[in-house]
């Protein structure tokens, strides 16, 4: 709410000229969160999990089903399982095809409950989102279909530096494209030049004399 109350939604109006649309609603879904929820493979708040996500994906969609872009605040990265899915479906929808996800983190959040040292679902949520995970309980993602689901052929990294043993196995045997912060730092530098008239983007083998 604080990004709302600084004026988040009027610089998107004005500034960039988007066409918002907000319900003035700070959603906390209490309503949707069980109150007995023990762990499930290791998981922690599975079904508080899964219904808030389950919850978010429909509301997501309401608004991509229309070609509108949407923008999510708050929540941890568990919330992709509910954005990205949402999204995916109005995709296939709209468009007859497959959407690619380009997922800018420190983190690769891909594990499944098996190789998770802390159960934290926050770093599940692209495990789920390709069926790396799986999970046939309703109330534990079970709602998510094929309608859902992203390719990990459509899926690439970039920024990567902490990346769990497990997740490591999963990227290179479903051969997911990942670029680490190494990476980045190597190839790809932007760079402020005055003397050059303007910014300059360039490649670390490419010079550039000013």
């Amino acid at each position: 709410m604080a990004l709302i109350e600084s004026g988040l939604l009027t610089q998107l109006s004005e500034d960039l000229d988007y066409d918002v649309h907000h319900d003035d609603t700070v959603h906390y879904y209490e309503k949707d969160i069980p109150t007995e929820d023990p762990d499930h493979r290791g998981m922690k708040k599975p079904r508080a999990v899964s219904a808030v996500t389950e919850k978010l994906s429909s509301q997501v969609y309401d608004y991509a089903k229309d070609g509108k872009f949407v923008l999510t605040l708050g929540g941890d990265h568990s919330i992709a399982i509910g954005t990205v899915s949402g999204t995916a479906k109005a995709i296939r929808e709209r468009l007859g095809r497959e959407m690619a996800v380009i997922w800018v983190d420190a983190h690769a959040d891909i594990n499944i409950p098996e190789t998770s040292d802390s159960g934290n679902i926050h770093g599940m949520p692209m495990a789920f989102l390709t069926r790396l995970a799986r999970e046939e309980k309703k109330d534990i993602f079970g709602w998510m279909q094929d309608e859902h689901i992203v390719n990990t052929q459509k899926l690439v990294y970039i920024g990567l530096r902490d990346v769990d043993r497990g997740e490591k196995k999963l990227l290179r045997e479903n051969g997911i494209k990942a670029f680490s912060m190494h990476d980045i730092d190597r190839y790809v530098l932007v760079r402020f030049f005055p003397g050059c008239g303007g910014d300059v983007t360039f490649l670390a083998n490419i010079s550039v004399l000013c």
